[in-house]
């Protein structure tokens, strides 16, 4: 059976990938900028699997506003051009035959606030994947003391650190949508 340094530990942990993994999501959403981090969640249909294209590809960033792929098999040029256009970016490829052009273009103010609301629905995805996880540190503290192996003092002060735990990480998710929101709204 696990101690209380091991379920706050694991919390703990699990807390970080989660603010981690908000933060790459958050890099995925597009701002004025070009950046490659936007193609990040395109996955293309390579020879009947599903291949991220960063996998298939080199991505540059020649200026500001313009993202090149440079796909390492000609041939699955088109694949990778309808997965773009398929995706929730809202951006219009074009080709040369050996390398795909994407120019981002401004975007309106309508369209940053739809981001702005897809930014905060990914950090309210976050922020409930962190209560999850002191959801389940708490069953196992409660267990812990129903198997008799913990006392209610240590309960206590378990149950404290694992909400402060909680707060740190959920702030930390609420940072980083402060920061993306600022990004986005930026003209």
């Amino acid at each position: 059976m696990a101690t209380v340094e091991e379920l706050i530990t694991d919390a703990q942990t699990r807390m970080q990938k989660s603010v981690e993994h908000a933060r790459s999501e958050f890099n995925t959403v597009r701002t004025g900028r070009a950046s490659a981090g936007l193609l990040d969640r395109i996955d293309v249909d390579y020879y009947g699997t599903k291949t991220p294209l960063k996998q298939l590809a080199t991505i540059g960033v020649p200026e500001a506003r313009m993202l090149t792929i440079q796909p390492f098999d000609p041939g699955s040029i088109r694949n990778i051009e309808k997965s773009i256009m398929e995706s929730d970016l809202g951006l219009s490829p074009s080709n040369d035959g050996k390398m795909i052009r994407l120019p981002i273009p401004q975007l309106t103010e309508e369209r940053r606030k739809d981001l702005v609301k897809i930014v905060r629905g990914l950090a309210e995805d976050h922020r409930v994947a962190v209560r999850e996880i002191r959801r389940d540190a708490m069953k196992g503290l409660k267990e812990l003391v129903d198997s008799g192996d913990v006392g209610a003092d240590e309960e206590h002060r378990a149950e404290e650190q694992v909400q402060k735990l909680t707060d740190d990480h959920t702030k930390q998710i609420d940072d980083l949508l402060k920061h993306k929101e600022a990004e986005v709204m930026e003209v």
